[in-house]
């Protein structure tokens, strides 16, 4: 399903404007998800973003946002502390729930993690509490302040560089740590809880996600992220931890529309989505998509257009009917691709049309067709190509027939 991403502003806890994306789905919304990140970082890191999109494909929006003083939100990150980033939390479900809806998830990051496990209990509305590498204690982030730390201690703050970036960290940043007990928070989350953490992180280690599972009640579930970082800097970590995500979620979504509809094989059923004037569901046989109309003349661009379903019609039997042709044969194809594009000319620029007046449609296909073939070979393939069943029917009489349901 294709996503929207927008860029949406809210007052955080100390007052200042904080930045936030929210990633949707250009469809039907099943549910809300609320997105903490990790210490120091931002909306914009890369597996944030690809989680939020993740999720997003699979119907569920999520915000993302900035902290106070990070990434593009407002304000001064040596105000803050990691009480004010979950009141930044806190904050944001209000304004998800004025003018959205209140999320029913909550993800966090490293410190993130922390940060939802101790704003689960402020926000009524959620149902599920997953994190990622989360420290069982947020004082653990202290260590990432190596010898500023002392700095910090004696002289009431200090400038910090951490990932190429420089801080300002006061000695109230580090107090208000010390003051969290998360494990009391845990064992009240009365949530269903998702850990996720990677057993050779080396920022946050697993024994941290030993203690917040064994501190929580159950439901709860352990998902270990092999081979992964901390930061899921692999696409296929961020990947695999929307896709478990997703399907974790699915307890706590509404039931998808009923306006989906089912098919047995050799029938294709389409029905209106009800989601605006283009969307489709589309079931054929056991299988399910989705069409819609681009942009440009008013559509969600939520799935393909019915032109492109024609034309992946007419491109998968070409490639088929090719690849038949050639097994037969004992002919070698490394690679078969297929491109198709539809537009109208003007019969009178159509030399091999026999329409004369008017318009006519017109499929433009390039083959591309690699492999130890000789010139006879590749002109027999592009021979063939024109036999495939769909163009055959495409070039043949095509007798539609129409009744309401219900009539004989």
């Amino acid at each position: 399903m294709a996503v929207r991403t927008k860029s949406v502003n809210f007052t955080g806890a100390l007052g200042d404007s904080l930045a936030a994306r929210l990633d949707r789905p250009a469809g039907a919304i099943r549910g809300y998800a609320l997105f903490a990140h990790c210490f120091t970082c931002s909306k914009d890191l890369a597996a944030a973003r690809r989680i939020a999109q993740g999720l997003a494909e699979r119907g569920i929006a999520v915000l993302r946002f900035d902290f106070t003083g990070l990434g593009h939100s407002e304000g001064e990150f040596a105000n803050t502390t990691f009480a004010s980033n979950v009141e930044d939390l806190v904050a944001a479900a209000d304004w998800m729930r004025s003018e959205l809806a209140a999320p029913t998830i909550l993800v966090g990051h490293s410190l993130g993690g922390a940060a939802v496990l101790a704003a689960a209990g402020q926000i009524d509305e959620v149902r599920g509490v997953a994190t990622i590498g989360a420290p069982a204690d947020p004082a653990h982030v202290a260590h990432n302040l190596g010898a500023a730390r002392d700095t910090i201690e004696a002289d009431g703050e200090a400038e910090v560089t951490l990932a190429g970036r420089t801080f300002r960290v006061r000695r109230s940043f580090l107090d208000d740590l010390k003051e969290h007990r998360l494990e009391d928070k845990i064992k009240a989350l009365r949530r269903d809880l998702l850990i996720f953490h990677a057993p050779l992180d080396d920022t946050v280690g697993i024994d941290n996600a030993t203690r917040i599972f064994v501190a929580a009640k159950h439901p709860k579930s352990f998902v270990s992220l092999d081979k992964a970082d901390h930061l899921l800097t692999r696409k296929a970590d961020a990947a695999y931890v929307a896709a478990v995500l997703a399907g974790w979620a699915e307890r706590f979504l509404p039931e998808e529309s009923a306006n989906r509809p089912t098919a047995v094989n050799g029938e294709v059923v389409v029905a209106d989505a009800g989601e605006g004037l283009f969307p489709q569901w589309i079931a054929a046989g056991p299988h399910r998509l989705r069409a819609d109309e681009p942009e440009s003349v008013g559509g969600d661009d939520s799935g393909p257009s019915p032109y492109d379903y024609l034309l992946a019609a007419l491109g998968a039997c070409t490639n088929m009917t090719i690849k038949m042709y050639a097994s037969r044969k004992g002919w070698t194809l490394d690679r078969l691709e297929t491109r198709l594009t539809h537009d109208k000319i003007h019969a009178e620029d159509c030399a091999e049309c026999e329409t004369q007046a008017g318009k006519v449609d017109r499929i433009a296909r390039t083959l591309t067709i690699e492999g130890p073939l000789d010139a006879e070979q590749r002109a027999k393939l592009r021979e063939i190509a024109d036999k495939c069943p769909v163009h055959r029917t495409l070039h043949s009489e095509i007798v539609v027939t129409t009744k309401m349901a219900g009539e004989a």
